[in-house]
């Protein structure tokens, strides 16, 4: 899954992070005209299945060596940050694929498509899915009725203790907003 825009553009206060301001970014217009489903955003890492087989994304960036059958996400790496996201199977021997093998094995007839690798592993378990382990939840399983708005969507997520929202169009376009990118914080409240 390549990297997708951000919905309002950002402006960057010098530590890096970015605040958004009401101007929608080129390309997202579809949003506020109501199109496409808006979805809740997961904080796990991402994950895709494919052929009966699961894979975790690597960001390959200058420096970084490619592992071998290594599938891209996107046809190039990003122009600004020089990431390039990429799939690599997940390996039974490996300890460090060790939760997502676990997580994939538990669910019975997966269907092909991307996920969030949600649990006590990832993420320290910040969106308190679920009580302990893992789970894979479907990108875009999560429809929210959301304000299209700037004040609406802003409002939406001041309001709710979620990361943040992607928006899927009918084309296979996306974008997303996060609690962050208006300066709200996301505190882990992960189950105990």
């Amino acid at each position: 899954m390549k990297k997708i825009k951000t919905l309002f553009v950002r402006v960057f206060d010098g530590k890096h992070k970015p605040i958004v301001t009401e101007e929608i970014e080129a390309g997202c217009e579809w949003v506020l005209n109501g199109e496409g489903k808006a979805t809740r955003k997961y904080d796990g890492t991402c994950c895709l299945i494919k052929d009966g087989e699961i894979y975790k994304r690597y960001d390959f960036k200058p420096g970084r060596k490619l592992p071998v059958g290594a599938i891209p996400c996107q046809e190039a790496a990003d122009e600004f940050t020089g990431h390039f996201p990429h799939w690599v199977k997940c390996d039974p021997n490996n300890p460090a694929d060790k939760w997502h093998i676990q997580a994939f094995v538990k669910r019975v007839n997966v269907e092909d498509g991307t996920y969030e690798l949600v649990g006590e592993h990832f993420q320290s378990n910040i969106d308190g899915v679920v009580q302990s382990g893992d789970v894979l939840v479907r990108h875009g399983a999560t429809v929210l009725d959301v304000e299209r708005t700037f004040e609406g969507i802003k409002n939406y997520l001041r309001d709710n203790e979620i990361e943040g929202i992607v928006f899927h169009r009918e084309n296979g376009e996306m974008c997303k907003i996060k609690r962050s990118d208006f300066g709200f914080n996301w505190i882990k409240k992960g189950v105990s």
